[in-house]
């Protein structure tokens, strides 16, 4: 496939484990929980951008691959590159947008918590927990500078820098919710339901008039059918949702029905990546007329 290598950031590692421009390979866990964030980052502001939207464009996750193909000198600095295929059809203005969009936004963050300041408008808090795993790859004398392609200065991480972002998780906050669940409880006066997400866990989802008659509908027939609650509610310093005060869209799951995920890549996604896996030579030993005689091949029927 053509196309080309776009550097989009640099990650500066600095420690005695980095010395000598030699990046040791416990880091490499760093650089892949970095690969995370930016991912669900660029999910996120994707998502955000656009909310009529149901599925990920195609091919999403490969388009936000960071790769590693050299280490600089200056202490160990790992410069991430993007590939930008050749004639590429893109829901995004520019090739490789999202995922700069998302390296921008990571960068930011980590620079509000170098700073002690505000974190950026508009984040959702439930990316933080991801930014914060950083902390478990990091000495206590350690730190990795981020410096994305265009951007300056450099945001400065260490581990107590990653600990003023634990701060903002471990206090409730609100944020979009997707849930679905069984109605068990339902109080009409006060226009309130609870949503059992499992066993162990419910929500209390406020309602309005209009939507009376589905959740009653749903705490009748609870135990064949659930409901499927979009809006706006708290969630707990962990991320847990604790009360939908905004209900956006309800809607009841009868059986044979199930949630749409959006996360979920395209099948044609899902199969391209298993035919990448296979090596080169395992494709070069199928019979050339396998399309043709694919019962010759799986079941020893007669050719065509």
């Amino acid at each position: 496939m053509g196309g080309h290598w776009k550097e989009v950031v640099c990650l500066r590692f600095k420690g005695e484990r980095f010395e000598n421009s030699a990046l040791c390979l416990s880091a490499f866990e760093a650089l892949s929980l970095y690969q995370e964030m930016t991912t669900r980052t660029a999910v996120a502001l994707w998502r955000a951008a656009n909310p009529e939207r149901k599925n990920l464009p195609a091919r999403f996750a490969e388009r936000t691959r960071l790769y590693l193909r050299r280490i600089d000198p200056g202490s160990a600095v790992a410069p991430l590159e993007i590939f930008l295929p050749e004639g590429e059809q893109l829901d995004w203005v520019e090739p490789g947008s999202e995922t700069e969009q998302a390296i921008a936004v990571c960068h930011e963050v980590f620079k509000a918590a170098e700073e002690d300041r505000p974190l950026p408008t508009g984040l959702s808090k439930n990316l933080l927990p991801e930014y914060v795993k950083w902390e478990q790859t990091l000495g206590e004398d350690e730190s990795i500078d981020i410096e994305p392609a265009g951007i300056s200065p450099a945001a400065h991480v260490t581990p107590q820098h990653i600990g003023r972002l634990k701060r903002f998780i471990e206090s409730s906050h609100e944020d979009s919710a997707d849930l679905v669940g069984e109605v068990l409880e339902a109080d009409v006066r006060k226009r309130q339901f609870q949503l059992w997400i499992d066993e162990k866990q419910k929500v209390t989802v406020e309602f309005s008039e209009e939507q009376e008659a589905d959740v009653t509908t749903a705490l009748k027939d609870h135990s064949v059918v659930q409901m499927h609650v979009i809006g706006r509610g708290r969630f707990s310093p962990d991320g847990r949702p604790e009360k939908v005060s905004e209900v956006q869209e309800l809607t009841i799951l009868r059986p044979g029905e199930w949630k749409f995920d959006p996360s979920t890549p395209p099948i044609e996604d899902v199969l391209e990546e298993l035919a990448r896996q296979v090596p080169d030579a395992e494709w070069e030993g199928l019979p050339s007329d396998l399309t043709d005689n694919l019962d010759h091949y799986l079941y020893g029927t007669r050719k065509r």
